[in-house]
């Protein structure tokens, strides 16, 4: 089939490359999309600022719709199926962006970093693409994890745990779906009993969904004393960021842990194949881009301090902190909504270190830098 009439939000990269030979393509702003814009349109790509369901698509010609995310909790899948409009997402695509994010706020804050490789522990809740990922990067480099995901088999998990018991680790870092669904709803996962049991000497990471946590309970535990130390990239009532809970988290960012120019590329090529599967069609070459420039280490650098120094030269996790900052405190309310879908849609050009060229001329730091997943050139 061809001649499609594609509608993609226009923050979703290569879709021209992807999906041009397929049929005319149209981007817009992906939050404001409303039905009346799909009055001529086959496909529908969109981002997690959209929702899809009856109430949008309601009377469209829309056949299928692509979201260029792992998680789909703004989709009404099961609307979709009645209907018979066929649906992809990303899974997986941006798992080494977030993995990358995760890793850069460990070694950013304080000394975590140092304590995990003295012999410290992370807890993962959630083991799909992410977390399962995250694991498997953390074993690599030395630091033991522990994992919960009631969803899965438990056999499936190399050092599966309780939640009670992963809320003793040093590091939590939490990856689930947002579900509603029993038997392990995640909406809330952590509020104020869970929460209160965490000390000073612990730091808590939410680059998931914002709700998984609750927000006005974080912000009273974060106010009260011997607080944990904590990390956010998603919020619970995106696109507003509470000033307050901003001001009390050692680190903030506005929902872009998955968004390296990588994983997004990835995506897009994703949703292409599954359109093209769809309707039978060839595969298409996968979005392209320029390698990321080659790297050298200092060859003095080892252990914790090459980690950190891995960890910065892809990404500037400080800038995202400062930029999210500028743009909410002291703002008015719409002012920073505004801005925060800003920072998301005019996100700089952010590579991954995963595949990355890095040259070395000191060998003992071999195993760190393949550990994290680049490549070593000598």
């Amino acid at each position: 089939m061809s001649g499609l009439r594609i509608l993609a939000d226009r923050n979703i990269p290569a879709v021209h490359d992807c999906f041009g030979d397929l049929g005319p393509v149209r981007t817009v702003e992906g939050r404001g999309l409303r039905t009346l814009d799909l009055a001529e349109v086959d496909v529908l790509l969109v981002r997690s600022v959209t929702r899809v369901d009856e109430q949008l698509l309601a009377g469209t010609p829309v056949r299928f719709v692509g979201t260029a995310t792992a998680g789909v909790d703004h989709i009404d899948i099961p609307w979709l199926q009645r209907k018979g409009i066929g649906f992809a997402a990303a899974p997986g695509a941006n798992a080494n962006s977030v993995v990358e994010y995760v890793l850069a706020a460990i070694a950013a804050v304080d000394d975590f970093l140092e304590c995990l490789l003295a012999g410290g522990r992370v807890g993962i809740v959630g083991h799909g693409h992410v977390g399962s990922l995250l694991a498997r990067r953390l074993r690599a480099l030395g630091i033991a994890s522990l994992h919960c995901d009631p969803w899965l088999d438990q056999a499936t998990l190399a050092t599966p745990a309780s939640l009670d018991e992963i809320l003793g680790c040093d590091v939590l870092s939490l990856h689930p779906s947002l579900t509603t669904t029993d038997p392990w709803p995640s909406r809330h996962l952590l509020g104020p009993e869970a929460l209160a049991t965490l000390r000073r000497e612990q730091l808590l990471i939410n680059a998931s969904r914002g709700p998984v946590l609750a927000n006005d309970a974080l912000l009273s535990r974060l106010l009260a004393t011997h607080a944990p130390r904590c990390v956010l990239d998603v919020w619970e009532f995106e696109p507003t960021v509470s000033s307050r809970l901003l001001q009390c988290v050692q680190i903030g960012t506005p929902h872009i842990a998955g968004y390296s120019h990588d994983a997004k590329l990835a995506a897009t090529g994703m949703l292409a194949q599954a359109l093209r599967e769809q309707l039978q069609l060839a595969s298409a070459a996968p979005a392209g881009g320029a390698p990321a420039p080659l790297v050298e280490l200092p060859p003095e650098l080892a252990g914790a301090d090459l980690l950190r120094h891995l960890c910065r030269l892809r990404y500037d996790l400080a800038a995202d902190d400062r930029r999210l900052r500028e743009a909410v405190l002291g703002a008015p309310e719409t002012a920073a909504r505004a801005a925060f879908d800003r920072l998301r849609k005019d996100y700089p050009l952010r590579r991954e270190l995963a595949g990355s060229r890095v040259r070395v001329t000191n060998r003992e730091q071999v195993p760190l830098v393949r550990a994290m997943g680049a490549v070593v050139v000598d």
